[in-house]
Order: structure tokens, then C-alpha cells, then sequence
């Protein structure tokens, strides 16, 4: 009882003291923005016993400013202990204070949250996770560069091993078709092997000569795309412990690829050379044509969008609706499967078949027949996205979509973006690419009359990348109409951000024709206007004719 007394006494010092260490780096903030104000006024006109007098007190804010970090992890490392320590010293007393009792609760419960909190670890595990010197560095150059309001100063920060481990585990926490896919973890561009139908083995007698069997096997081309962006953390967040710090990386980066991956594994369009994202179901479904550049190793191409996108009339109701999506799985071929039929609809599609599948049970009491969302008779998971069009379904053997996920995942952050919020800007990407290695595995229906639009369905647009602005590099040019000197010019589009198709066109070919790089050639006196289109953006050169 004594040593669980000594304990509390000597806890309340010590967060008096963490209190005391966080007032003075409040004030150590407060004199950085004092400090950074004077270190900007400096000029060639500043005296040198100001200039000096500035440098040694930025030398104090330096030594004090890290010596009250130091301050803080300890602190906060020895209240940690000292509860735990606490908390077991309690409960190991038979007759414990209602207060204290209380108390221990309140710790074990707030141990308990931050276990379940971070991917179910328990106390030991979480503690070797933080313990690790790649997390260790990985996390305090993070916190490093938000407590010292300064940039990371290498390109990106690489996220380690194991750390990645848990961001896999999170975008499947996210991402509801991840766990059913076949994700191949591949570097660089490569190809997956593909194998066929599996041969019947052939019966004979025991001495006689094995057949051969014809095990046949195709490959998929995999290529790299990237998926990612930035968003902002509240700096309180990410200061209060290690936890808290990985916790909200690891969430928001899982979240919004989970999101891309789970779209993309649906719709993704990757037609031409302006998409740059995996091949979808949908998509691979909706092809009329084998597309161009198509791998000759690659399994037969078969045209799909008849026999596997489908329309059932709304006149199928109750029972006759699920007989007809029933009629329409038998395209779904399972020959090539090993894992059972998943059906991704959106909650409306999801809520019209179960009142579709409602009816009386032996008490007069109304029930669904689609219990712990499963396609009832068909069998199979059903998935609920919200970005799926309404009586639209895609069901398949989700096994026969490959993903390629690649290492290298990068996580950077920024604090000047979000200043005046006090606010950090992270970065995170992660690289995939990905296609149907068997689309005969897969159909799409629509119900209820709708007719299935595999373009419905939008992708967050790539601004960054996306031309807003063209110019060119000058404004008038003169050529001649005969060939000689000064008979051609050539022109350069400038675009920004980033770099796109330009199309180039003349007013007055009789005077001036251009080609598909901007070289300008006179034909005969006169003029014309040179136009640079790129999207949705011009610009135009007058280009004179002499003779």
C-alpha cells in the first residue's frame, strides 16, 4: 500500500514537471517566430554587433530547445512506467480504495484502446514494434522535422519493412476487394505466369507409361502506375506519442489508396496512353476489340461484352430476379477459381434485393432471404461501395484478378503548406498495376432494367498533371515562300503543369502549313496564324509569307 502511495506522489511530480516542460516549449515556439523575425531584418546594412548578438541567441534557442525535447521523452517515458507500475501494484492489493479502483480501470481501459488502436497489437509486441531502430528513426525524423518546423531533407522518406507490413494490413482494412484479389508483390515491370485449366489426371496400369498431360500457362504483362496524394494532420496529433504519430499516417494513407484500389480493381482504365491506372473488370468486360499492343503470350483474347455484361428487365421480380441473375452466373466461369463468387453492388442495389428476397417465416414474422450479406441460392460474398452505380453488379471469382504491388512505397511532409493551420502536409504513394488475368471469370449485370455503363463510374481527376496553360515561344515568325534560307521555322509549346499531346493547325495552308512538331513551312506570300492546342488550352504564332 505504501510503495502504490510513494508511487502516486512521486507520478504527480513528474507530470507537474511534464506540465512545466510543455509551458517552456510554448515559450520556446513563441521565441522562434521572435527569432526568425530578427534573423529576416538582417541585412548588408545591420551592424555586427547586432548580427552577433542574434547568432548567440540563436545558439541559446538551439542548446535550450533541445535540451527541453530531451526533457519531454523522458518525462513522458517515466510517467508510462510509473503508471504501469502503479496499475500493477494496485491491483495486487486485495482491499483497493474505490478511487484508486477507479483509477487503475481508467489506465487499463486507456492501455486496452491503444492496443485494439494500433492493428491489435498487444503491450509487449507494441512496445518491440516501437522499439525498433528503422521505426524509431523513421517516425522521429518525422516528428524531428514538425517539431523543428523544417522540410525532410532527403526526397522522400522510405517507409521500413515492417512498417510497410502494417500499411498493408490497413489498406486492406480499407480496400474491400483487396483480400479476394491475388496480389503479386513484383519490382519494376515484369510478367505473371498465368496457368490453364487444370488437366484431368489419366488412369492406367501400374506399370504401364505415365501420359503427359497438357499443362498450359500464359503470361500478363504488369506495368508500374502510381496512386497517392497528400493531405494534413494537425500538428497536436502528431506530437503526443508515437502512436498517435503512426496511427494517423498509417489511416489516412490506407484509406485513400484503399479507395483508389478498390475503384480501379472495378473500372480502371488504362486505354490509352493518358490513363495511367490498372485495367478493371468492368472495363476488360466492356472491350468489343482485342486492344492494341496486345502481348502475344498473353491468353487468347475473347470478346466478352455480349455474353458477360448483362440487362435483366425489371419485370423480374421476387423469386424470378434471382432466378434470372442466377441464369446470368453461369457465364462466370469457376473452372479457373478456388475461392467462392463475390458480388459488389452500392447499398441501394444492395437494399432492393433484400426487399426482393423478403417474406413470412412460420411465425408471420417478415425476414430477408440475404442473410450476413450472401447472395442467397447463387451463394457468394456480397460488398457494399458506394461508388458502384445503382442495379449495377459485378460478380465474380475475384481470384482471377491479379494486382502487381511493388516496394518502394514513399512518405514525405511539408509544414509550409499548412502554416497558418498548424498544420503538417503528408505525402504517401504506393505503386501498382493490375488487369483480369481470366475476365471469363467475371460478369456484369444490370437489374431493374438499367443498362450497365461501365464509363458511369469517375475517377478523381489528375489536376496535377493536367495541362492548364500553353504558350509558345514567340508570337510572330516570318519564312519565305521559296526553299532556302528562312523557308521553315520551328515553333515550341511550352505547357504547364506537366507535358501533353499538342496539336498543331494553320488558318491558311495556301500560305503556311505546320506539321505534328511545329515546323512551319512557307508556301506562298501571305499569312497565317499557327494554333498550339493542348486539352482544352491555345496558343497562336502569326507567321508571315514572303516571297
Amino acid at each position: 500500500m505504501m510503495r502504490a502511495l510513494y508511487l502516486g506522489h512521486r507520478l504527480r511530480e513528474s507530470k507537474n514537471a511534464l506540465a512545466e516542460a510543455k509551458k517552456k516549449k510554448l515559450e520556446l515556439q513563441k521565441r522562434r517566430e521572435d527569432l526568425e523575425k530578427a534573423i529576416d531584418s538582417v541585412d548588408e546594412k545591420t551592424p555586427i554587433a547586432r548580427r552577433n548578438e542574434i547568432e548567440k541567441q540563436v545558439d541559446e534557442w538551439d542548446q535550450e530547445n533541445t535540451e527541453n525535447a530531451a526533457e519531454l521523452s523522458k518525462l513522458d517515458k517515466v510517467i508510462r512506467e510509473m503508471e504501469e507500475e502503479l496499475a500493477a501494484e494496485e491491483a495486487a492489493q486485495e482491499t483497493e480504495p474505490v478511487a484508486s479502483r477507479q483509477g487503475t480501470e481508467k489506465r487499463r481501459e486507456n492501455k486496452r484502446m491503444n492496443n485494439a488502436k494500433f492493428y491489435g497489437m498487444n503491450l509487449q509486441e507494441r512496445d518491440a514494434f516501437f522499439a525498433r531502430s528503422d521505426v524509431k528513426d523513421y517516425l522521429g525524423e518525422i516528428r524531428s522535422a514538425i517539431r523543428e518546423k523544417r522540410a525532410i531533407n532527403n526526397v522522400g522518406l522510405t517507409v521500413p519493412t515492417v512498417v510497410l507490413d502494417l500499411l498493408r494490413e490497413n489498406i486492406e482494412e480499407y480496400s474491400k476487394l483487396y483480400k479476394y484479389v491475388r496480389v503479386a508483390r513484383i519490382n519494376g515491370d515484369g510478367r505473371q505466369l498465368i496457368m490453364g485449366t487444370i488437366p484431368e489426371g489419366i488412369w492406367t496400369d501400374c506399370c504401364a507409361n505415365l501420359n503427359e498431360l497438357d499443362l498450359g500457362f500464359n503470361d500478363l504483362e504488369m506495368n508500374c502506375f502510381r496512386v497517392g496524394g497528400f493531405f494534413s494532420i494537425c500538428n497536436a496529433n502528431l506530437e503526443d506519442s508515437d502512436i498517435a504519430l503512426a496511427t494517423e499516417l498509417f489511416r489516412a494513407l490506407g484509406k485513400a489508396i484503399g479507395l483508389a484500389l478498390d475503384k480501379a480493381i472495378l473500372f480502371g482504365r488504362n486505354t490509352s496512353a493518358a490513363l495511367k491506372m490498372p485495367l478493371g473488370v468492368a472495363s476488360r468486360l466492356a472491350q468489343t476489340s482485342q486492344p492494341e499492343g496486345y502481348s502475344a503470350t498473353a491468353r487468347p483474347w475473347v470478346d466478352l461484352h455480349s455474353s458477360n455484361i448483362k440487362t435483366i428487365s425489371n419485370s423480374n421480380t421476387g423469386i424470378g430476379l434471382f432466378q434470372a441473375i442466377a441464369f446470368s452466373m453461369v457465364s462466370a466461369k469457376s473452372k479457373y477459381s478456388t475461392s467462392e463468387l463475390v458480388h459488389v453492388m452500392n447499398e441501394t442495389t444492395y437494399t432492393y434485393l433484400m426487399a426482393q428476397s423478403m417474406s413470412f417465416d412460420a411465425s408471420g414474422t417478415i425476414v430477408s432471404g440475404i442473410p450476413n450479406k450472401k447472395m442467397p441460392v447463387i451463394g457468394g460474398s456480397i460488398e457494399t461501395l458506394n461508388f458502384m452505380p445503382d442495379y449495377v453488379i459485378i460478380s465474380g471469382y475475384f481470384d482471377n484478378y491479379t494486382l502487381a504491388e511493388r516496394s518502394g512505397q514513399q512518405f514525405a511532409q511539408s509544414e509550409h503548406v499548412k502554416f497558418f493551420q498548424d498544420q503538417t502536409v503528408m505525402k504517401g504513394t504506393a505503386r501498382y498495376d493490375g488487369a483480369p488475368a481470366i475476365a471469363e471469370a467475371f460478369v456484369m449485370l444490370g437489374i431493374n432494367s438499367t443498362s450497365p455503363d461501365v464509363t458511369a463510374v469517375t475517377f478523381a481527376p489528375d489536376e496535377a498533371n493536367t495541362v492548364q496553360r500553353i504558350s509558345l515561344n514567340t508570337d510572330t515568325a516570318t519564312v519565305t515562300a521559296s526553299a532556302g534560307t528562312g523557308h521553315t521555322v520551328q515553333l515550341f509549346a511550352i505547357t504547364e503543369p506537366g507535358s501533353g499531346t499538342v496539336n498543331w493547325t494553320s488558318s491558311s495552308t495556301g500560305a503556311a502549313t505546320v506539321d505534328s512538331d511545329g515546323v512551319v513551312t512557307g508556301v506562298a506570300e501571305g499569312s497565317a496564324v499557327i494554333t498550339a492546342k493542348c486539352n482544352k488550352m491555345t496558343a497562336t504564332c502569326t507567321v508571315t509569307v514572303t516571297e
